[in-house]
């Protein structure tokens, strides 16, 4: 059986913690700033944990980590 390929894209943007969750960036702080209010482009700043619900999927994506 050959070895399993990791997703490149997936492990760019994916970390794993020590306990062994997920953490990843969150998402709509590209562009169109002006409308979000300071608080929410702050929260946006900080990194979230991939939920539950996902998380068999991103596994699959990163097998070695």
């Amino acid at each position: 059986m050959p070895k399993m390929k990791t997703h490149r894209g997936a492990a760019k943007r994916l970390r794993v913690t020590g306990t062994g969750k997920i953490t990843r960036s969150k998402a709509y702080k590209s562009h169109i700033l002006e409308k979000k209010t300071r608080k929410r482009k702050r929260n946006l700043r900080q990194s979230g944990l991939v939920s539950a619900a996902d998380m068999k999927k991103t596994k699959k994506l990163m097998p070695y980590i």
